[in-house]
């Protein structure tokens, strides 16, 4: 076993070697535009592949995916690269390999990790007992916090109180997916700091408060959900209820008491580092500019610093608290080591998907705004929905749409409906698969660390079919289907 996994590592790194020396003698043969709009759709089988490991090896090879995940990211990243070096050229595939790591998973990476490290030295204390009321209180404070300190920082500080408050119970999925309907991904739609759709949005000059004009659908998909959510949740309450569970409770109740609330300040300072990076640029030239890598790959300035304080941020957290804070919050280091290794695969073999999609975009025939809400929408539940909004956004600006108020962007304007359309799609959508957000990995993993039993990827899918979809369809029928 140890010879085969060193067998696969020598291979990536030989891969990599072959082609940093390739790419100075096929230095970048295509544009990435020129590359998509001719690119056949047989390079999405690795992404596709990727996506069905994820789905079916935990159920039928649990514990071989367990052991061989950075085997399998390896194999499908392999299989996408090794004939898009061979048949397009090497520069050009050393050029979207690094653009997708530095330019993409890195920061995606980063973010996630300071956020992750920051919320696991924040502890919620007390008799906090998981009944259906409090449940939905939880997801409503979680919901309210994600649109300010993002869907990840929502998700990772408030999921640790909504488990530990439903410890004593046995049917608690259903509290886990909502929480990721909800906290996870609709909440982030109110500020750019709330989900990185909308803070894409407003780097192109979308102003920071518009977002404000989604309250109306993210209340109403709200208040749908949370009302589905107490059905539901009544109905396994009284069932645990029926079989003798009960919380345990102490003789002397404790007060709810936030312990590590210093951390806050820690909170606030990288959601300062995300909203800088997109502001800087603008602001100071300097920042623009970056460390130049190959082709057109550049990290910027603005990136570095964002990293930089992300980084320190987190340091500064876990010198800062004590280690029983983080015991007491049940804090590993699984949920992110899992996104991270499985979303470099994903970022990597979903390449051949976005330069398709941004090369031919424009030719899918999408001119209503229902129809930009759930195109944006279905396929930001497969792949990044960043570069899907900022495709859709591109082709509203540059397709003379016409239709109510127009909204002023650096490149022209786009129709406020459409932009609501495509905002919408971006971030609410995500919540329709694990992988349609980083979050909903995170939050997956923490719960089954936490002994939850959840779904997997296509029972999570049929609760998002059978919860979610409804609700995207009475949104389209309200504001985006008779405009």
């Amino acid at each position: 076993m140890k010879k085969l996994k060193s067998a696969v590592w020598g291979t990536a790194l030989a891969l990599c070697a072959l082609m940093a020396n390739s790419s100075v003698a096929f230095a970048a043969e295509k544009g990435a535009e020129s590359v998509g709009s001719t690119l056949s759709l047989s390079y999405c089988i690795p992404f596709v592949g990727m996506l069905l490991c994820i789905a079916i090896c935990p159920l039928v090879v649990g514990e071989w995916w367990e052991k061989w995940k950075p085997a399998a990211v390896i194999f499908w990243s392999l299989a996408f690269v090794i004939p898009f070096a061979v048949f397009i050229g090497a520069g050009t595939a050393w050029e979207q390999v690094l653009e997708s790591i530095i330019g993409d998973y890195l920061g995606f990476i980063v973010l996630l990790f300071g956020l992750f490290c920051v919320a696991g030295n924040i502890v919620l204390e007390g008799d906090l007992v998981g009944t259906p009321k409090l449940n939905v209180l939880l997801l409503l404070i979680g919901t309210a916090l994600s649109g300010w300190i993002g869907t990840t920082g929502a998700s990772m500080v408030m999921i640790r109180p909504l488990i530990r408050a439903n410890k004593w119970r046995q049917r608690k999925a259903q509290i886990v997916i909502f929480f990721i309907f909800l906290v996870s991904n609709i909440g982030g739609c109110l500020t750019p700091v709330g989900d990185p759709p909308l803070l894409m949005g407003f780097n192109n000059g979308v102003s920071f408060f518009w977002s404000l004009n989604l309250l109306p659908v993210m209340l109403l998909n709200v208040a749908i959900l949370l009302l589905l959510f107490f059905i539901i949740d009544n109905n396994a309450y009284k069932k645990d209820v029926a079989d003798g569970l009960k919380p345990e409770t102490s003789e002397e109740k404790k007060k709810l008491r936030l312990t590590g609330a210093h951390n806050i300040i820690f909170m606030i300072v990288i959601v300062a580092a995300v909203i800088l990076s997109g502001v800087l640029p603008q602001q100071v030239p300097f920042f623009a500019k970056g460390i130049h890598f190959y082709g057109e790959v550049e990290l910027s300035y603005a990136s570095i610093l964002e990293m930089v304080m992300i980084l320190v941020a987190a340091f500064l957290s876990f010198r800062t608290t004590k280690k029983e804070v983080r015991e007491e919050n049940h804090f590993t280091w699984d949920a992110i080591q899992e996104v991270a290794v499985l979303f470099i695969g994903i970022f990597i073999t979903m390449i051949p998907a976005l330069l398709i999609l941004k090369a031919r975009g424009s030719e899918l025939g999408i001119e209503k705004p229902w129809q930009f809400f759930w195109m944006t929408g279905f396929l930001s539940s497969f792949l990044d929905n960043t570069p899907t909004y900022l495709v859709f956004f591109t082709t509203a600006v540059h397709s003379a749409l016409t239709g109510g108020t127009m909204v002023k962007v650096l490149d022209g304007t786009i129709p406020k409906i459409f932009l609501m359309a495509i905002s919408c799609g971006a971030v609410f959508m995500g919540a329709n698969t694990y992988i349609g957000n980083a979050p909903n990995f995170m939050v997956r993993s923490i719960a089954e660390e936490n002994g939850i039993k959840m779904p997997s990827f296509f029972g999570y899918m049929a609760w998002s079919v059978s919860c979610l979809i409804p609700v995207f369809l009475i949104d389209t029928l309200i504001f985006f289907l008779f405009v």
